[in-house]
């Protein structure tokens, strides 16, 4: 099961050790999940389509894939 971190800052810690980072934007909301992948557990931050930017300047991951779903 992921776990969601609700604090910026320990999620961009998190995100240091993280081997891969993903955005994935859910259609009929304005929510952006951010999820970071370790060796054991994958964490996911939610945040709004407009802090997406800052969100993504304060984390450090090493590849950031953008998810999409196609329908």
């Amino acid at each position: 099961m992921p776990i969601e971190v609700k604090d910026l800052e320990t999620f961009a810690e998190i995100a240091k050790r993280a081997s891969e980072c993903r955005v994935k934007r859910v259609r009929k909301t304005n929510i952006v999940k951010v999820k970071a992948r370790t060796r054991r557990y994958l964490y996911t931050f939610k945040t709004t389509e407009d802090k997406l930017q800052e969100v993504l300047s304060k984390i450090a991951c090493k590849q950031v894939v953008e998810v999409d779903k196609k329908q």
